[in-house]
């Protein structure tokens, strides 16, 4: 795991300013790999890459970055691990090899197969700059699946500009041509999903490589100040297309034996290392598959760490500690403290680099902490409510879809005007319909927002959109932020439709909730404390298959993770993973209304708000008066507005790098 960055800018550079700025573009990021770094340029061409590293594979400085090909045509940056590049070098004819990285393996396997047929060949997570000295191409791959991040784009007026990347924009804001202009737009991304979805960053100009995708910068391109097009090496859509083609045929004790297969094979890939290894652990189904299939191929007590609250409703701790007792694992657990979680709200803008409020982002931090004082590496179960129907919201909206679509258009219409009655009740019983309809008691935070979802709803004309309410958070951002126009995004415009509302909604939430908000989230808070996390279950192998099983594999007798389950089940006893799913957050409501509101108070001000110039203030005062009053729980609009706040004043603060040319 490392971090890269870097620039194509005007031919004759000098080599000075280049190392100089690559310099201060790589210490920007140097928690990402803090055992070695280093630079390369070239100054007749005007490229210059930067790499910071954290040793997992090869620790000798045979493993040292940016480096060259055998032949030297190519330079590389890479961050990531190839977890099959012992088979890939067995493919290899080549037998000149300095050490054992993969990052060497990478290159070996471009300089034989090309670009796009070694990506394909590769298992792995990955993001990194390819320079072919020779056709004077810059590449930008990255990994199918989105676990690595990375930013790109064009900065800069005239002889400044420049084509900057990294894996994150702190270290593209250290380049001196960088502009910093917020993207209105991007706030209302935000203020929906509580995340901004790719391509979209909150700067203008400034990009997210898609997963699966690779783009070229061309010399043509770079003398225009061109943004390539990306184009994709793989594709979600494609591995659906496939799945539906030639689906699982096998019964259900086949499957499961295929999958817990699959799943070996992925955990005993990433389980390899020259660095101490371990797990989170937190008691619920995926992190439990993964910590029993690690430790059913380990010949000592897997390391496995849990963070525990003292709010019952909030904490797995006790659930993790009987997994880990019953497996045999060495845990660790840490029981965080209100102060302890209140102390990582103020890193959140330096470690997340522009807005992002999942409020699960303060225990993920702590928890990548606590492992990191013990390993370098931690495997993760994230993706497995993704891959085979986990997330409850998945069950809510499939009963209200099945219970709404027969419900004709214009009975809907006629609803969806009760609705905009100013007799609150109307709204209250059209909500009490629909909650007998989908078994749900309660609809909403108040009268108004209740009505204004049950429009959605209403209004929905198929099943990608029925599902956007179920995953907004501010319903009509761009009402709020002021100059804002909501972009479209892959959840609102997709690319595919599906049959099933299940799958369709499982297909979505992996192609940008996934790579967008799962893994920023775990990739952050880890990089912050120098440690590098794995996902066996974004092995794409493992994705593939469970595409081709049916829904009814998945999901049956209203239970999500079937499959998963009965793998489990033969690691773990039922009774203790069989239990009701919980998330991985913290009580911020309570906490806003406490500890955090002299906090919370001043960043949402009036006076403040009206300076800033973002935000219209009267709905979002409103909120937070009625949130301090506990008439309604607005605790997930709130700290989306508080999260763009704390990074707007964080950005303030920050004074840009300068460097002369």
């Amino acid at each position: 795991m490392c971090g890269i960055a870097g620039f194509v800018t005007r031919a004759g550079l000098s080599q000075d300013w280049a190392a100089d700025v690559l310099g201060r573009m790589t210490r920007a990021i140097a928690h990402r790999g803090p055992d070695d770094t280093g630079t390369w340029s070239d100054g007749a061409a005007g490229v210059a890459l930067g790499h910071r590293r954290l040793s997992i594979l090869d620790l000798s400085p045979a493993g040292h970055q940016p480096m060259l090909s055998a032949s030297g045509r190519f330079v590389i940056i890479f961050n990531g691990e190839i977890y099959n590049h012992d088979d890939l070098r067995t493919s290899l004819e080549f037998s000149q090899w300095r050490g054992h990285s993969d990052t060497e393996t990478l290159l070996a396997a471009i300089e034989a197969w090309g670009v796009e047929e070694a990506l394909r060949r590769c298992i792995g997570m990955f993001a990194f700059a390819l320079w072919d000295r020779q056709e004077r191409v810059l590449t930008l791959a990255r990994d199918r699946l989105g676990e690595k991040p990375l930013y790109y784009g064009w900065q800069g007026q005239g002889r400044d500009a420049a084509f900057v990347f990294g894996s994150e924009l702190k270290a593209l804001r250290a380049h001196p041509s960088f502009e910093r202009v917020v993207n209105r737009d991007a706030l209302c991304l935000q203020l929906r999903h509580n995340y901004i979805p790719t391509p979209h960053s909150i700067y203008q100009g400034i990009h997210k490589l898609p997963a699966g995708h690779l783009l070229q910068l061309q010399p043509r391109m770079a003398a225009a100040k061109e943004i390539p097009a990306s184009r994709a090496y793989w594709s979600l859509e494609e591995v659906i297309r496939q799945g539906k083609a030639n689906p699982f045929r096998g019964d259900d004790q086949a499957a499961i034996a295929e999958l817990d297969t699959l799943l070996r094979d992925a955990v005993r890939r990433q389980m390899v290392a020259d660095v101490p290894l371990g797990a989170f652990l937190s008691g619920g189904i995926d992190s439990s598959v993964v910590v029993a299939l690690m430790q059913a191929q380990s010949s000592r007590p897997v390391k496995t760490f849990t963070i525990g609250f003292s709010e019952d409703s909030y904490s797995e701790a006790q659930q993790a500690k009987a997994v880990a007792r019953h497996l045999g694992t060495e845990h660790t657990e840490l029981y965080v403290t209100p102060q302890q979680g209140l102390d990582v709200i103020a890193r959140l803008p330096m470690l997340y680099d522009e807005p992002f409020a999942d409020s699960s982002q303060i225990p993920t931090f702590l928890v990548a902490q606590l492992a990191r004082q013990h390993v370098t590496v931690s495997l993760s179960g994230d993706a497995g409510d993704e891959l085979f129907g986990g997330y409850g919201r998945y069950f809510k909206a499939q009963a209200l879809w099945n219970g709404m679509r027969n419900i004709p258009m214009p009975v809907r219409r006629g609803l969806g005007g009760l609705l905009k009655s100013p007799v609150p009740v109307m709204a209250d019983k059209v909500g009490r319909f629909f909650g007998a309809i989908s078994g749900e008691r309660t609809w909403g935070l108040s009268v108004a927002r209740r009505a204004a979802t049950l429009m959605e709803l209403l209004a929905a004309r198929d099943q990608a959109s029925f599902y956007m309410p179920f995953i907004s958070d501010w319903l009509d951002p761009a009402r709020v932020v002021i100059g804002g126009t909501e972009p479209k995004t892959a959840m609102s415009h997709p690319p595919f439709a599906l049959d099933n509302i299940m799958e369709q909604m499982m297909a979505l939430d992996t192609i940008s909730y996934l790579p967008d908000e799962i893994l920023v989230k775990v990739d952050r808070a880890a990089m912050g404390t120098s440690l590098e996390t794995r996902v066996p279950f974004l092995d794409h192998r493992v994705v593939e298959f469970a595409w081709r099983l049916p829904i009814s594999m998945k999901v049956r007798d209203g239970v999500g993770k079937w499959i998963l389950r009965q793998v489990l089940h033969k690691y773990v006893p039922n009774e203790l993973i069989d239990r009701p799913k919980m998330g991985f957050g913290v009580p911020i409501d309570s906490w806003m209304r406490g500890p955090l509101r002299d906090w919370a108070e001043t960043l949402l001000a009036e006076p403040r708000l009206r300076q800033e110039g973002f935000f219209r203030p009267e709905p979002i005062r409103r909120m937070w008066t009625e949130h301090l009053s506990g008439d309604c729980n607005w605790r997930y609009l709130l700290w989306d507005v508080l999260m763009l706040q704390s990074w707007i004043e964080n950005e303030r603060s920050s004074v840009p790098r300068q460097a002369a040319a």
